[in-house]
């Protein structure tokens, strides 16, 4: 007789905001025996899931993770082992830079059931957020999403910058580290160094903060202005008009300010 298991569910939460899960993602949660959350998985959602639920929290961040990846894919199995539904909850969308990839092939290896509940990824949410179109028909006809946390002093390995600098619009994720490399190898490719840029730090969430700067002043910004991650950053011509948007908008409250005195 083949040995009952739950289901897990691999559940993207959106890019910080609760409310931006979708209606498929919460109602995985609110039946869920054990939940498995990232750091990045907004705190909220928790209290959705029913008070019987068990709560592990494995979230990984910058030079320090609560748990190995290989850890996390024995947790999921474990529980679904036991009969449990299972929600992995995680921050914007599974299968972006969330090595969803690498649970859903360890869950299959296991013959556990699961499922792929898609998120709100922060590589469009948090450009959307900041007035940023990441397309433009008339300046930005594509886009590319890439890692910031490769950045080769040669600016060659596994992502090739160079190829990279072609594309109108570019939305790095976790690049605040690597900024000044990663300027540089576009730069370095032919991207200009006056082209716009846009910092986004906490998209999505009451604390949300958009620096604009230049390729070129980059890294200085986020410096100057103590930029922590999570943060996005958005390269390309399409950032000029989240600054303009932004402008129109302080004008038009500078305007209701003077109004009413």
């Amino acid at each position: 007789m083949n040995q009952r298991v739950g289901k897990v569910f691999l559940v993207g939460s959106g890019p910080g905001a609760p409310d931006l899960i979708t209606v498929r993602g919460m109602r995985a949660l609110q039946s869920a025996d054990v939940v498995v959350y990232d750091r990045l998985a907004p705190p909220e959602l928790l209290d959705e899931a029913p008070t019987h639920a068990l709560r592990f929290y494995v979230g990984k961040a910058p030079g320090r993770h609560s748990c190995s990846q290989e850890e996390i894919n024995a947790l999921l199995i474990e529980q679904a082992r036991l009969e449990r539904t299972v929600v992995r909850l995680k921050g914007g969308d599974p299968f972006v830079f969330g090595r969803g990839g690498e649970e859903m092939l360890a869950l299959a290896a296991a013959g556990i059931p699961f499922e792929v509940v898609p998120g709100v990824t922060s590589a469009i949410a948090a450009p959307a957020a900041a007035a940023i179109p990441v397309t433009h028909r008339e300046m930005a006809p594509a886009f590319a999403v890439v890692t910031g946390h490769e950045a080769a002093e040669k600016c060659r390995g596994l992502v090739d910058w160079s190829a990279y600098a072609r594309v109108p619009t570019l939305v790095v994720l976790m690049g605040v580290r690597n900024s000044a490399k990663i300027a540089g190898c576009l730069m370095a490719a032919g991207r200009s160094p006056n082209e716009p840029v846009a910092i986004v730090a906490n998209a999505t969430l009451p604390d949300q903060r958009v620096v604009f700067a230049t390729l070129g002043t980059l890294a200085d910004a986020i410096a100057a202005n103590a930029i922590h991650p999570p943060a996005t950053i958005v390269i390309g011509e399409v950032v000029a008009l989240g600054s303009q948007v932004q402008a129109l908008a302080l004008a038009s409250m500078a305007e209701a300010i003077a109004r009413a005195s």
